[in-house]
């Protein structure tokens, strides 16, 4: 869970306390941490006999849950486990999704949506190629989707246009798809819509 806190920074807050929740269960107690600090995206990790190594990725709209997935880690690499040099703090990750899944399955297009709004900041109009430093990537292989992060090097060539190679900077793991909640048909588009741009009378 550090590790993911870690990416996300400084857009996260971390709790400290240890909290008892099931959110499949009882959503309450994540609507009303998410209305406290003013959250529209949450991640909760938990482990038990029934569900080892445990990980809810979950968004909120209008202060309700909108939808929410549930992963089984598997063969988990952390930051520490890579002896290389990192990323930047802050740094706006190249978000990469492998496999025709994530467009021809519905639940998968759904998970994409929902990976893409954890994990991506900030939008930008233009992208400068020396900024490009992060690389988090997602294929999706039978039931499981592998998460790969990826420093990006640049490095010369015989072009004005450098040679890209990708060292792995970790965390790794290998995300199975357990359980998942998400909001109707309606509801998903009315949280998609963008608010209509006020017009300025002068």
């Amino acid at each position: 869970m550090k590790d993911l806190y870690d990416l996300k920074k400084p857009n996260a807050q971390m709790m400290q306390k240890k909290n008892d929740i099931l959110p499949f269960e009882n959503i309450v107690p994540i609507e009303k941490f998410a209305f406290k600090y003013e959250a529209s995206l949450f991640m909760m990790a938990s482990h038990n006999k029934k569900r080892p190594n445990n990980l809810v990725m979950g968004r909120m709209y209008d202060h309700m849950l909108l939808d929410m997935i549930e992963f089984g880690i598997e063969n988990y690499k952390g930051l520490k486990d890579f002896k290389v040099e990192k990323v930047s703090l802050g740094i706006k990750p190249l978000l990469i999704f492998n496999g025709e899944v994530f467009e021809s399955n519905y639940e998968y297009r759904r998970i994409k949506n929902l990976l893409v709004d954890m994990f991506q900041r900030e939008v930008v109009g233009r992208i400068r190629l020396q900024g490009l430093e992060h690389v988090l990537s997602f294929t999706a292989i039978e039931n499981k989707i592998l998460l790969r992060s990826y420093r990006i090097l640049l490095k010369k060539s015989n072009t004005r246009i450098p040679r890209i190679e990708l060292e792995e900077i970790g965390p790794r793991a290998d995300l199975l798809c357990r359980r998942n909640k998400f909001a109707s048909e309606d509801l998903f588009k009315q949280a998609c819509k963008k608010p209509k741009e006020l017009k300025v009378l002068l």
